[in-house]
């Protein structure tokens, strides 16, 4: 069983005891929280897809931790110009457990 899921602005295959690193989630280390978001289950040959979401879907998580992730370099530059610029992001992340799929 299997479930697909919206957060963060991105889709997510998940699947019941799987860690899944989303965006940034406010909610305390250790919680149990529901994503409400269901956009498809599939239960063997059994085949739910929402329009957009599924009608009483739900899929359960615990929060494991935050960190960020890997250092992206950005550079800008413009040859014989003069121009050079260097700039570095890390994004912040929430580490899921999927406990339960409530489909």
């Amino acid at each position: 069983m299997y479930a697909v899921i919206k957060s963060g602005g991105k889709q997510h295959r998940v699947t019941k005891d799987e860690l899944l690193k989303v965006e940034l989630l406010r909610a305390e280390k250790g919680a149990t929280i529901k994503i409400e978001e269901v956009l498809m289950v599939v239960d063997g040959e059994n085949i739910k897809i929402g329009q957009p979401l599924v009608a009483g879907a739900s899929v359960e998580a615990e929060v494991v931790e935050y960190g960020r992730g890997e250092k992206v370099r950005i550079v800008k530059h413009r040859r014989r110009k003069h121009y050079h610029k260097e700039q570095g992001h890390r994004q912040w992340y929430t580490l899921l457990k999927i406990k339960a799929i409530n489909a």
